[in-house]
């Protein structure tokens, strides 16, 4: 035996070791979670707690000593408690897909691997797909960090009933894919309009006479790339494994520091988890004065706005609604004033739902 696998040899057997420890405690977790689902089902609760896992998460992080990194425990447990409700059925994430675009990054990112992914050609068909709970749960971008919000989202979260229950905010690397890694005899470049947008400017330096085609998403970009040598995809790196891409250049983003949000749809609610978000629609008269008079009462009781977003009414008149994030949970006692005075000063008042902020 080389020295080297005699110095090896006594802390493999370690890991061994621990390792058997840990599959004997896991199957003891997902025992406990077993019955845990079978009362949640008894009740006709959903097995599913964002702010219950954010909970756990958080405390798991605060008693960790090292060396393993933050990040590292909450991909690690989001992964075991996401094999644990899969126990009972994996749970079913609508996404815009196909296979392959930053929608099922985000659902992997909140509700890890063992999941049923429902993949849909739209963000309508995800909103469709929740409401008619052919999935538990919608993953759909709102907002992104160089191109702003995202219009379609924010339309139909004011015409639906579904409330917002989840975020995740996802950096954002966008790699050019062709079928052999190079840019010869490429005519067109497919991407989702975000996607060519957040990389106009290198689009614009590096490839400035090719054809630029906006597709439905990322995922079908790379569908496209894969079944014609002379489309080039804008995509992730998970859609280039997916479709058998090869990458001819990396991070063509504009921006270094790209960021996208995500929210969860569903029919349900969350508890406060003590970071917390809530998500509002608005309009107000048309008299001078209105915004502000509007916003006055979250001043007036100590309640932060995140983001303030307005989108035309869509009814012929000069009309606007406004998107509004504030910190806090509905239920808090200042939160729960400030809304009362909103309610009572707007001409139209929408809650979309309090939930965890993402991190």
């Amino acid at each position: 035996m080389a020295s080297d696998d005699k110095d090896l040899a006594p802390w493999r057997a370690k890991i061994d070791q621990l390792d058997e420890q840990l599959l004997k405690l896991l199957s003891e977790r997902a025992q406990a979670a077993q019955e845990v689902g079978k009362i949640k089902h008894a009740q006709g609760a959903p097995v599913f707690r964002p702010e219950r896992e954010r909970q756990v998460i958080q405390a798991l992080q605060n008693k960790n000593t090292g060396p393993l990194q933050a990040e590292g425990v909450a991909a690690i447990w989001r992964e075991i408690m996401s094999a644990c409700r899969a126990l009972e059925a994996p749970d079913r994430i609508a996404y815009l897909g196909p296979a392959g675009t930053f929608s099922q990054d985000a659902a992997f990112a909140q509700f890890g691997q063992s999941i049923e992914t429902v993949s849909c050609a739209t963000i309508d068909e995800v909103f469709r797909a929740v409401d008619a709970r052919a999935a538990n749960y919608g993953i759909v971008p709102v907002e992104n960090s160089s191109e702003g919000a995202v219009s379609r989202t924010l339309d139909l979260l004011l015409d639906t009933d579904l409330k917002i229950t989840g975020e995740i905010a996802l950096p954002i690397e966008h790699q050019l894919l062709t079928q052999s890694g190079k840019l010869e005899g490429i005519q067109k470049i497919c991407a989702h309009p975000q996607a060519l947008a957040q990389c106009h400017r290198w689009l614009a330096n590096h490839l400035p006479h090719i054809e630029q085609q906006p597709v439905n998403s990322n995922g079908v970009a790379a569908k496209m790339a894969s079944e014609n040598p002379q489309i080039a995809a804008i995509a992730s790196e998970r859609a280039a494994t997916q479709y058998g891409l090869l990458m001819a250049h990396t991070q063509i983003q504009d921006d270094p520091h790209n960021r996208t949000r995500f929210v969860v749809i569903s029919h349900g609610a969350c508890e406060p988890t003590g970071r917390d978000q809530t998500s509002l629609i608005l309009s107000v008269a048309n008299k001078p004065g209105a915004v502000y008079q509007l916003l006055a009462p979250l001043a007036k009781h100590g309640v932060s706005m995140n983001r303030l977003e307005s989108r035309p009414a869509r009814r012929g008149t000069w009309e606007y609604f406004f998107y509004i994030d504030i910190d806090g949970h509905a239920s808090e006692a200042a939160v729960a004033k400030a809304l009362a005075e909103l309610q009572a000063e707007a001409a139209f008042y929408k809650n979309l739902g309090s939930y965890p902020r993402a991190h």
